[in-house]
C-alpha cells in the first residue's frame, strides 16, 4: 500500500510533468551515443546519436505528434556534434551541456546571494502561486537551502565532468552524462519536494491559502506542494 506521502510525491511529480512526454525524445539520443561509443567508438557514437535525433523528429512530425522533445533533443545533439567537429575532439560534444551546467551552476548561487532563490522562480512559473509568498521571512528560507543543493549537485556534476574532459575519457564522460542526466534530475526534485516541504512545515510560515487570504498566526503551514 503506497504511503500518504509517497502518493504526495507521485501527485506532485505527474502535475509537474504534466503534458511535458515524451521524455524518450530527449534520453535517447545521449543513450545510443553511450551504446554506439562502447561499441564502435566516439564518432560513429556522434553521428549515431544525430541520426537517431532525425528520425525521431521526423517522426513526431509525420504523425503530427508534439514536437518539443524531439526537437530538445535534436538541438542538443546537432550543437553538442558541430562542437565537436569543430574542435576535431570527440570530447567536445559534452562542451555545451558543460557550458549550460556552468550556466545553471552560477544562477544558483547568485540567485541565493541576492535572495531571490532559483527553485522559488522554477516553482512560481510551474504553479502560479503569489510570488510575494516565495519572499515570506518563514518561506524564504526554505528555497534559499533546495537551491543550494542544486548548486552542490550543478557544480559537483560540472566538476567532475571537467576532469574527465582534461583527461579525454569520452566514454566516462558519455556515461556520466547519461546517470547524471534526468535520472539523477528526477532524484534531486523528488529529495527538494520532500525537504522542501518538512523545511516549510519547521519554519512555521503561512500556507499559499492562508498567504493569499491575509490569515494571521499561528498558520497552519504549507501541507503539500513545493
Amino acid at each position: 500500500m503506497i504511503s500518504p506521502k509517497l502518493r504526495d510525491l507521485l501527485d506532485e511529480f505527474r502535475q509537474v510533468v504534466a503534458g511535458r512526454r515524451p521524455w524518450s525524445d530527449a534520453i535517447l539520443p545521449p543513450l545510443a551515443l553511450l551504446l554506439i561509443r562502447f561499441l564502435f567508438g566516439i564518432w560513429p557514437a556522434i553521428w549515431g546519436a544525430v541520426g537517431l535525433a532525425v528520425l525521431i523528429t521526423t517522426f513526431r512530425l509525420i504523425g503530427k505528434r508534439p514536437l518539443r522533445y524531439a526537437l530538445a533533443g535534436l538541438g542538443g545533439v546537432t550543437i553538442a556534434s558541430t562542437t565537436a567537429i569543430l574542435l576535431d575532439r570527440g570530447e567536445g560534444f559534452f562542451l555545451p551541456g558543460m557550458a549550460s551546467g556552468t550556466v545553471t551552476s552560477a544562477v544558483c548561487l547568485m540567485s541565493v546571494i541576492v535572495r531571490r532563490p532559483l527553485v522559488a522562480w522554477t516553482s512560481f512559473i510551474a504553479r502560479r502561486w503569489p510570488l510575494a509568498w516565495y519572499w515570506h521571512p518563514r518561506i524564504r528560507p526554505a528555497y534559499n537551502e533546495v537551491t543550494l543543493a542544486w548548486f552542490v549537485f550543478f557544480g559537483g556534476r560540472l566538476l567532475l565532468q571537467v576532469v574527465l574532459f582534461r583527461r579525454g575519457a569520452t566514454g566516462a564522460l558519455a556515461v556520466t552524462n547519461l546517470v547524471l542526466g534526468w535520472p539523477a534530475m528526477i532524484v534531486l526534485l523528488a529529495a527538494s519536494y520532500l525537504y522542501g516541504l518538512w523545511r516549510l512545515r519547521a519554519l512555521g510560515g503561512p500556507s499559499v491559502e492562508e498567504f493569499k487570504s491575509g490569515a494571521s498566526e499561528p498558520w497552519s503551514g504549507q501541507r503539500k506542494g513545493f
